[in-house]
């Protein structure tokens, strides 16, 4: 059975598996074993909906466990995939929510943010579709501005066609030629824009699940209230942004937006829930149970079963909904979850600790390594700077030893070492004289060696 054409799915079906661990490879060092389970979780999302009903129905997601160290990829795993599915994706920490009438944010808010960047998601499609259609009628618009139409001159006598042949015709047909090529961006034109005027509405509660009513109430009242008309003079390029904006909310199908929204939502959704660890926990001996703990693993059980959660563009249902939850399990285990929570997370994949080689291939693999960070920040001051293989290696080994001596926080170390290297060089950039300067071996070992002999210093610096 075809997928509804609404739903415009399935983005993911761009990658197999393979395809999709390759894309990781360009970004993230090592755990394969990670980017398979994601990779086979997604593509099991396009499996499903060729599946022919009722059975489709009866496939739910299997969701996942990343367990690691922190700085070891869980987060950034989860920021890629992102990206590439182009499926409504948020990113929730577990340590921000508490238990149902406590203060704080309640768990069902993460499907309500879910909804609002399905919502963003599907308007930025829509808006490209129609943005050519907007931004010629914005034109037509300007022109109206610079050259108006007659007024008719007896009664209600109408005035003469824009034909190409007449006089208003042909001035038109040039000065639209003058848009095109940008020869009227500097000429001004004054145009009427319309302003919203309502008051500031804040709703201050201890109960969750009513944050975002201030926010309702201010969009309704805002359509009620009169729109104040106020002319200002703006650039014709200025103009017809304004005016291609005003035209593409004439265009766009809100009603289909929301529609289409709450579908990928639900069918297509990911919820990536860091820091889950932090919720690990037992009842308490002594005060009962920890509202920040187990409390907020029940009221995450029926989200993650499957459930129905109200939101502001009606009922979402998280049957189908992915979660992906990560952790560093140092204190509590994934077994101090409570086992109905376990159960809803059958597919659990370790992510090894970062060793000195995996740190070197951080700084050399990905495209958007640090090395490469670095260079394209320097290079706005005119700087030319490029690391040759020892101060790579250096930097790594560094990074690592480090690690080994205080706490591990991964490929996070190789930001404080870096920053510290480069901490003169970045200061005194401005100054300095613009020839290429490469960082070697000795360079590095020399900014840190100080540090390294001092434990005390290198716990607090590095």
């Amino acid at each position: 059975m075809a997928p509804s054409k609404d739903m415009d799915l399935p983005v993911e079906a761009s990658f197999t598996p393979r395809e999709l661990v390759g894309e990781l490879d360009r970004y993230i060092v090592g755990q394969n074993d990670a980017k398979k389970a994601v990779a086979i979780a997604l593509r099991n999302r396009w499996r499903r909906r060729q599946v022919p009903q009722p059975l489709r129905d009866e496939i739910t997601p299997k969701n996942i466990i990343l367990i690691g160290s922190t700085g070891v990829g869980k987060t950034e795993i989860a920021r890629r995939i992102s990206k590439l599915a182009r499926a409504p994706f948020v990113t929730v920490e577990a340590s921000k929510y508490t238990e149902v009438g406590y203060v704080g944010r309640d768990v069902d808010s993460m499907v309500r943010d879910l909804v609002e960047t399905a919502v963003a998601l599907v308007r930025k499609e829509e808006r490209e579709a129609v943005l050519e259609r907007a931004r010629a009628s914005a034109q037509e618009r300007v022109l109206d501005l610079l050259a108006p139409k007659e007024e008719g001159r007896a009664g209600f006598e109408a005035p003469p066609a824009d034909t190409g042949d007449s006089t208003r015709g042909r001035t038109r047909q040039k000065l639209r030629a003058m848009l095109e090529s940008g020869a009227m961006d500097e000429r001004k034109v004054t145009v009427e824009t319309a302003e919203k005027t309502f008051p500031t509405i804040e709703i201050f509660t201890s109960q969750g699940g009513v944050e975002e009513m201030g926010g309702q109430l201010q969009e309704m009242l805002g359509g009620m209230m009169p729109k104040k008309q106020k002319k200002k003079e703006l650039f014709v390029g200025e103009a017809i942004e304004l005016f291609t904006e005003e035209e593409v909310g004439k265009l766009l199908d809100q009603e289909r937006i929301v529609r289409v929204a709450r579908t990928r939502a639900e069918e297509t959704g990911i919820v990536f829930i860091d820091e889950i660890a932090k919720s690990a926990g037992r009842e308490r001996s002594q005060g009962g149970p920890d509202v920040s703990r187990e409390g907020v693993q029940r009221d995450l059980l029926p989200i993650v079963e499957g459930s129905t959660v109200p939101t502001k563009y009606g009922p979402v249902k998280t049957d189908h909904i992915l979660f992906i939850a990560a952790g560093a399990f140092h204190v509590a285990k994934v077994t101090d979850l409570i086992p109905e929570l376990q159960g809803r997370f059958p597919i659990r994949v370790e992510l090894t600790s970062l060793g000195e080689d995996d740190l070197l291939r951080v700084l050399t693999e990905p495209e958007n390594s640090l090395p490469k960070q670095y260079q394209a920040l320097l290079g706005t001051e005119g700087l030319d700077i490029s690391f040759d293989d020892g101060a790579l290696r250096a930097i790594a080994e560094i990074a690592a030893e480090v690690n080994r001596r205080t706490e591990n926080i991964g490929a996070r170390r190789l930001h404080t070492v870096m920053e510290k290297l480069l901490e003169d060089l970045s200061f005194k950039a401005p100054e300095l004289p613009r020839e290429p300067m490469t960082i070697t071996e000795s360079v590095v070992r020399t900014a840190l060696g100080k540090v390294l002999v001092d434990q005390d210093l290198e716990r607090y610096i590095l």
